[in-house]
């Protein structure tokens, strides 16, 4: 009777060290917080009101202070890659360098997680204040005109302001007003004039400032031109302001993926050079 034999291999034992990422993590942080901040200090002895032509411009300012936020970020990953590889005990260069890529992504996480909170905070603390000024305003205009937050007041001045249809001779100022209010509403809502509408609107308007019925006409003809003319002048430059905005967002994307994958290739040099010598090396100095 044949026996069956398994082979077991043993396993290998783990060889990462979450304390030493984290405190590379911890490290890459601080370092690049107090960097930042001595950047912001530096920028803000150069100005001087005192002499406008001796303070740096907006662009000069944008200019150096990316460039000195990229190069702190990678000062500080570099030592956070670092401390991770010397504290992690490896003399394994790839696992040094896993070791500082950890290090990049945990302060990566925390870079964002405080960023989110603090901006969080700040549209908390803004829209507490827009509330707030939007309470005081409604009691006080509600106190400065009480009739006008009755709502049956409301109806009733609704009701006598809608009711048109009639000689325009006939109607009130406020009835004819409220009328080609109306008009020029539908017009802005399904974009043209109808000629029932464009008719009765130059009729109000001839009555209401004392024109004929022809130059009412020409006015109204006039200002639809500048409505539509206005109205494409309006979509060309959104169109405009949106393929901007698009290319603004590629771009900065690009920018934040570069500074990241600068990031990473920070992490892995200061990595490499905390990684221990091997274990050869160090046996023979101690002989």
């Amino acid at each position: 009777m044949s026996q069956t034999i398994v082979a077991t291999a043993d396993k290998l034992p783990s060889r990462v060290s979450w304390g030493a990422i984290i405190a590379g993590g911890l490290v890459a942080v601080t370092a690049g917080a107090m960097l930042n901040i001595l950047g912001v200090a530096i920028g803000a002895s150069t100005v001087d009101p005192m002499i406008p032509g001796e303070t740096p411009s907006a662009g000069s300012f944008g200019i150096a202070g990316a460039i000195w936020l990229l190069v702190s970020n990678l000062l500080a990953l570099a030592c956070g890659g670092y401390v991770a590889a010397r504290l992690s005990g490896t003399a394994d260069d790839t696992d040094g360098v896993l070791h500082g890529l950890s290090v990049w992504a945990v302060a990566f996480l925390v870079s964002a997680l405080l960023l989110g909170n603090l901006a969080s905070g700040a549209a908390r603390g803004v829209g507490s204040l827009v509330q707030g000024a939007a309470s005081t305003a409604a009691s006080a205009a509600a106190q400065a005109v009480p009739e006008m937050t009755d709502p049956e007041a409301l109806v009733d001045r609704l009701q006598a302001s809608l009711q048109g249809g009639g000689d325009p001779a006939n109607l009130t100022e406020d009835q004819r007003r409220a009328e080609m209010t109306r008009i020029i509403s539908e017009r802005a809502t399904s974009g043209s004039f109808e000629p029932a509408a464009r008719e009765r609107l130059a009729s109000l308007a001839a009555v209401e400032f004392g024109i004929p019925p022809a130059e009412a006409t020409q006015r109204i003809q006039a200002l639809e031109a500048e409505a539509t003319r206005l109205a494409q002048q309006a979509e060309t430059r959104a169109r405009e302001a949106a393929e901007a905005a698009a290319r603004a967002a590629a771009v900065g994307s690009y920018w934040v993926f570069a500074t990241l994958l600068l990031g990473a290739a920070a992490s892995v040099i200061g990595a490499r050079v905390g990684t221990r010598k091997s274990l050869l090396m160090a046996s023979r100095r101690l002989a």
